[in-house]
């Protein structure tokens, strides 16, 4: 598990500029964001975990590894859509599961490149994937490119805890949220991070 390398200097510049990051990053001392360095995984994990709890995401990611102990893009490929509706998936995820796994089969991501593309370039790539939006998307490009200033405006969790800390709990529009992260540029993958860590102390691994 990588801990990004500007993880120290993100954490301190951030803390210098806004005093609810300095705060929650004394509260989460010794945590990081941290990479398993497994692409399809990390894809594979974002697209379980859509529209459900964390809980409820692991519950389900801990039954599809107990029946397809390598979680290979082959493996997914070649496995039976009723079994891995058993495991918790809805329909539409194993149809999502199964159009990732054939994009890393038939060599249809462009891997080799990924670390030249930009974040719209690399979003762009990863949304030809049925089920893989801009907020999976962003998932990956935080927890597996460990790219430092992603944004994901979508996110409830980012959502809810920038109106508990910035507006006094009350909904706050896309537009304020990303207003107030203009502050946190270039790091805002890291501010998101710890904005979640607000609403839970246990860290999210994709």
């Amino acid at each position: 598990m990588a801990v990004p390398d500007y993880w120290k200097q993100a954490t301190r510049e951030l803390s210098a500029s806004d005093p609810v990051i300095k705060k929650l990053a004394a509260r989460s001392r010794g945590l990081t964001l941290r990479s398993r360095g497994d692409a399809f995984n990390t894809l594979a994990r974002s697209i379980v975990g859509q529209q459900i709890s964390v809980k409820a995401a692991q519950s389900v990611w801990d039954k599809l590894t107990a029946i397809v102990p390598e979680m290979l893009p082959e493996m997914i490929h070649s496995h039976d859509a009723d079994a891995l509706r058993l495991c918790g998936l809805s329909r539409s995820k194993v149809v999502y599961l199964h159009d990732l796994a054939r994009h890393f089969v038939e060599g249809r991501m462009r891997v080799a490149r990924w670390k030249e593309m930009s974040d719209d370039e690399l979003i762009s790539e990863l949304t030809q994937v049925r089920g893989v939006g801009r907020w999976t998307a962003e998932m990956f490009l935080i927890f597996y490119m460990s790219r430092p200033d992603v944004l994901p405006l979508d996110d409830i969790g980012l959502q809810r805890a920038m109106s508990l800390h910035y507006n006094e709990g009350k909904p706050l529009s896309k537009l304020k949220i990303n207003a107030i992260a203009k502050n946190w540029k270039p790091w805002r993958s890291v501010a998101t991070w710890y904005m979640w860590r607000s609403l839970d102390p246990v860290p999210v691994e994709y």
